[in-house]
């Protein structure tokens, strides 16, 4: 059986660090998710992820404050919001929210690109331009940020040299966008929809 003497210690640098360890990187990943929501539009879950976020940071940060000579404290306050950060991003990553604007220069013939694109449900806008070594297409397509990874696999496999750059798109009205079915009955993009600040 463990006593209060032996058992004192092993809180105070063992349990209390892991204890505000976690619960960083908890509030830090609310907050990250917290600010790409607002980016992206999400006023109504923002708030209500803020509200979390605080009151778990006030109890770690409570927690660091009444035991302000543990070291280990600090170590895992520090440790808990890099760790948090990660964490969110990949998360944020994992839910591909929002639209992205792909433009593409080549000065090579684009028309398989574009055909196999438009034949797979995907917006492409192509124009005539002149770059610095002489005539270009540019094609400009605005996709679902879920959808992108494919949409560059196209671009590579059809045009290994092109260029092409990627801008976040706060919002986006209209469109041509592929459908995407859902494995379950309601996706967690069409739960999010609700949330979405109105244009």
């Amino acid at each position: 059986m463990v006593d209060a003497v032996t058992l004192t210690p092993v809180f105070a640098w063992v349990i209390l660090p892991l204890l505000i360890f976690f619960a960083r990187i908890c509030d830090v990943t609310l907050g990250t998710i917290r600010v790409i929501f607002i980016s992206k539009g999400f006023k109504y879950i923002a708030p209500c992820i803020g509200f979390f976020e605080v009151i778990i940071w006030l109890l770690a940060i409570g927690q660091v404050m009444n035991n302000i000579t543990n070291v280990a404290s600090y170590i895992a306050y520090g440790a808990g919001f890099a760790t948090g950060t990660f964490v969110g991003m990949a998360i944020e990553e994992k839910l591909s929210l929002g639209t992205v604007i792909v433009r593409v220069i080549t000065n090579h013939e684009a028309k398989e690109l574009v055909e196999y694109l438009r034949a797979h449900d995907y917006g492409v806008t192509a124009i005539d331009a002149t770059g610095s070594s002489g005539p270009v297409k540019v094609l400009f397509m605005v996709l679902k940020r879920q959808d992108l990874g494919r949409v560059t696999g196209i671009i590579r496999q059809f045009q290994p040299n092109a260029f092409y750059s990627i801008e976040d798109v706060k919002s986006a009205a209209e469109g041509v966008f592929p459908e995407r079915r859902s494995k379950y009955l309601v996706s967690h993009g069409d739960l999010l929809k609700f949330f979405r600040k109105d244009k």
